[in-house]
């Protein structure tokens, strides 16, 4: 296993002020930080990179996606506008030098229909990631899909809604990323979901309930852990949690309150994940 901090718990666009706090995460243990990319260039995104080899960090990359680059749309041109979206993203990951590009990317952010995903829906979207999964295998990165919680997203809320798509889109470069604070709410069994995704799943995302301190609140994370070392899951945790540090982009995601203090979620939480981890092995 490898731990890893998503940075989105200082902000959502990382700069090179915030370079010392990847020493500092380093120290702590982590093996790695995500980041989130929607702006900045190529030359933004290598400079965050070699701050990160400086100090031995790997890294992984969350993205998302809008109304105008929506993979689920009808309208053929905004299909295809995700597609350029998604390669342009390939290419900052690959600046940063990521080996994950992970999110909802499936479809628009917070766009919903009024109803539930239909097969075009799930077809469509399995054509865009075809079409971008060979270029991100070729940069040496992994597409991780995320399903989010129903109040984020309808395409894909749970593991099977994930399987389906990835299915669809029978690509081996094409995953999904488990987020343990989105399954926790639409999942009745915490087990039987990892289980289901299996061999999909490429990532995962050790957040907790209310986005605080893992391990502070009703996340079943032996279950989960269990179940992950069952299906043969050796690869990244990372740790994501949010604060109000970023006004911006807790506005955005509707965060009100500090749910902990960010120090306390890093640390303490991390020492969290690992021991968890260890004593759920056997």
């Amino acid at each position: 296993m490898k731990l890893g901090m998503n940075m989105l718990l200082w902000t959502g666009h990382v700069t090179e002020e915030h370079v010392p706090i990847f020493g500092e995460l380093r120290e702590a243990g982590f093996d790695g930080v995500e980041i989130a990319v929607g702006e900045g260039d190529a030359d933004h995104y290598k400079k965050l990179g070699a701050a990160c080899d400086q100090v031995g960090l790997e890294r992984s990359i969350v993205t998302i996606l809008d109304v105008d680059t929506n993979p689920i749309s009808p309208d053929k041109k905004i299909r295809e506008a995700a597609v350029e979206r998604l390669r342009w993203v390939i290419e900052m990951t690959n600046a940063f030098g990521g080996t994950r590009l992970t999110g909802p990317f499936h479809s628009a952010y917070k766009t919903f229909e009024g109803r539930g995903a239909t097969d075009d829906e799930r077809r469509w979207c399995a054509d865009v990631m075809r079409e971008v999964a060979d270029e991100a295998y070729d940069a040496g990165m992994v597409l991780a899909l995320e399903p989010l919680n129903r109040f984020e997203c309808y395409l894909m809320n749970t593991s099977a809604d994930a399987r389906a798509v990835i299915d669809l889109c029978d690509h081996p470069n094409v995953g999904m990323l488990y987020d343990t604070h989105h399954m926790h709410i639409e999942e009745k069994d915490a087990a039987a979901a990892v289980k289901l995704g299996g061999s999909a799943i490429r990532h995962v995302h050790a957040s907790e309930c209310d986005r605080g301190r893992p391990g502070s609140g009703q996340v079943a994370w032996d279950a989960t852990f269990r179940a992950l070392h069952e299906i043969g899951y050796d690869d990244w945790l990372v740790i994501e949690a949010f604060s109000t540090m970023d006004k911006d982009f807790a506005a955005a995601i509707h965060i009100w309150r500090d749910f902990d203090p960010p120090e306390e979620i890093w640390r303490d939480g991390g020492a969290f994940v690992r021991q968890a981890w260890e004593s759920t092995a056997s």
